[in-house]
């Protein structure tokens, strides 16, 4: 029970919420894809961008699906630790959209010859969004004890990662200043 109310039905009010947000980042994405193409933009890598949304949205799934059907408890510290992971990837992500402004989407496209992004979080880690999908894929189904879509759902989300990590930096550094920017950093 969480303020007399099933832990589960706060956990998918929560989880409803993720649901809008990802709606509104859509909502950007496309706006900003948009300007990038006429701009020039070029997106690298379209093959597996469905497959980037079906993980995501069978993740949200998943995450409802094991609390409510294998009837995981809620641990309040537990909890509380994962909603504060979840503070600090919003805020990763937010920080990075904020930073890469129209250039953020979700597909990976790119405008040739433009000069990489190196403010903001991106001072600190190349891929910053990246690192914030990852702690939010293991925090979300954490939070409820849901740890079976924590850890299928983490290796699955590595594993697309590699490969679109792999997809963007090639495109960057074929054409732009990535290699300059980012060549030493890890």
């Amino acid at each position: 029970m969480v303020a007399g109310f099933d832990s589960r039905l706060v956990y998918t009010a929560l989880l409803l919420l993720v649901v809008a947000q990802r709606l509104v980042e859509l909502a950007i994405s496309s706006r900003h894809e948009r300007w990038l193409r006429q701009r020039g933009g070029v997106e690298v890598g379209a093959g597996h961008y469905p497959w980037m949304v079906l993980l995501h949205t069978s993740f949200l799934i998943a995450c409802a699906a094991e609390v409510w059907l294998l009837d995981r408890p809620l641990v309040r510290w537990r909890a509380l630790l994962m909603l504060l992971l979840l503070g600090v990837a919003t805020v990763l992500r937010y920080w990075t959209i904020r930073t890469l402004g129209r250039r953020w989407t979700t597909r990976v496209i790119f405008l040739p010859g433009a000069n990489v992004v190196t403010t903001g979080p991106f001072r600190y880690l190349k891929h910053p969004n990246y690192l914030a999908v990852m702690i939010e894929i293991f925090a979300l189904p954490v939070l409820h004890g849901a740890w079976l879509t924590a850890l299928v759902f983490t290796l699955l989300n590595a594993v697309l990662l590699r490969t679109r990590v792999r997809l963007e930096e090639d495109a960057l550094r074929r054409h732009s200043d990535y290699e300059a920017a980012f060549g030493g950093r890890a």
